[in-house]
């Protein structure tokens, strides 16, 4: 008769550079039970409101998370422009978009490349993380930072992008989406891919919506959620489709991503094409008082941010849930009943953030 063991997995991970920590309850090969453990690298970032003054805390909030850094920024930022009932220029909104996306297909390709290594294809890897180069190229161009950019402001934005670098934005758009293709084509092609994701990891419609699953977790089993279509920023001008898959595996998962790639590309054309002249920014007058949520789409799914002020420089509350957090669930739920060895396939389908969850 077979008995249970425990086996730790993590923190230390052999493809994400992520302190992510569970403890596996096996049987035989088989997971029976995964319990997370929450707080490894725990920050306090959320206390440094009360030693930053409300402008300067948006580049806090930007290190939450280095690869969502421009949207944990917008999103902070959207927090107490509200709370101030400060307009925003409607070219810094474009321009915050297209920022939000590039940044959406920076964390994609990044995700696409740790996806392909931990599968075992190391060509795929390179090829994945060469092509993610040319958007932090562009991001380094137009905001000054390749991975933390600094750019979002409260009140609009801190850089402009000029028309002709736009339009050269634009036209580059073209070579990158055909090489893009290629590798999207092994993703949703490649026999190895398909035999190694396929079935594995299933989070059904029904666990996805009760779980609380966000973001592409949510959208591979079939739950059309995404916060861009609340029409923050410039996205209720902008026409696009939530990506949706119903498998809800580890394969739908992935294809989602993919898939977001193209819808990405796409969101940056009608931005450039869209974005009216005007100014990029507008001075705050007084001191944030009152309290507001704002909810924006990162690449991982629905982030909020809660701040709360009583008319001081320095915010009472600063509060942040992130999509790693409300994906755990689902996680585990994923984990039940799945070999051993599939285990780092599922917990990478999900995109942790693991120092983005535990700030």
């Amino acid at each position: 008769m077979s008995r249970r063991i425990i086996v730790p997995f993590g923190p230390q991970h052999p493809v994400l550079p992520e302190p992510i920590h569970l403890d596996l309850v096996l049987q035989d090969e088989r997971v029976v039970e995964a319990i997370p453990s929450i707080g490894y690298i725990h920050r306090g970032l959320e206390t440094l409101v009360a030693k930053r003054e409300y402008p300067e805390y948006v580049y806090i909030a930007e290190r939450t998370c280095g690869i969502c850094s421009f949207i944990h920024g917008m999103t902070y930022c959207q927090a107490v422009e509200q709370v101030m009932n400060l307009e925003v220029p409607e070219r810094a909104l474009y321009l915050r978009t297209i920022w939000s996306e590039y940044s959406r297909m920076h964390s994609h390709l990044l995700w696409l490349g740790l996806f392909a290594d931990a599968i075992g294809f190391e060509n795929l890897f390179m090829a994945s993380w060469r092509l993610r180069e040319s958007v932090l190229d562009v991001l380094e161009e137009t905001t000054g930072g390749r991975v933390i950019q600094g750019s979002c402001k409260v009140g609009g934005v801190r850089r402009d992008i000029p028309g002709e670098t736009l339009d050269r934005m634009v036209g580059d758009l073209a070579g990158f989406e055909r090489d893009f293709k290629e590798i999207a084509n092994v993703f949703l092609r490649d026999e190895s891919i398909i035999a190694r994701t396929r079935g594995v990891g299933v989070l059904s419609h029904g666990d996805a919506y009760h779980l609380g699953a966000v973001g592409p977790t949510a959208r591979g089993s079939g739950v059309a959620i995404d916060l861009r279509k609340t029409g923050y920023a410039a996205y209720g001008k902008i026409h696009f489709k939530p990506v949706v898959e119903t498998d809800g595996d580890c394969y739908a998962r992935c294809a989602v991503r993919v898939k977001e790639v193209f819808s990405s590309i796409d969101i940056v054309r009608q931005a450039a094409a869209k974005i009216p002249e005007g100014e990029i920014e507008v001075k705050p007058k007084g001191n944030p008082n009152g309290e507001c949520f704002s909810r924006a789409e990162q690449p991982r799914g629905e982030l909020v941010h809660y701040v709360k002020g009583d008319g001081s420089r320095h915010l009472v509350r600063s509060r942040i849930r992130t999509p790693t957090l409300t994906n755990v669930p689902p996680l585990v739920k994923m984990l039940a009943g799945c070999e051993l060895a599939d285990v780092p396939v599922i917990v990478l389908s999900i995109d942790p953030c693991i120092g983005c969850m535990e700030r």
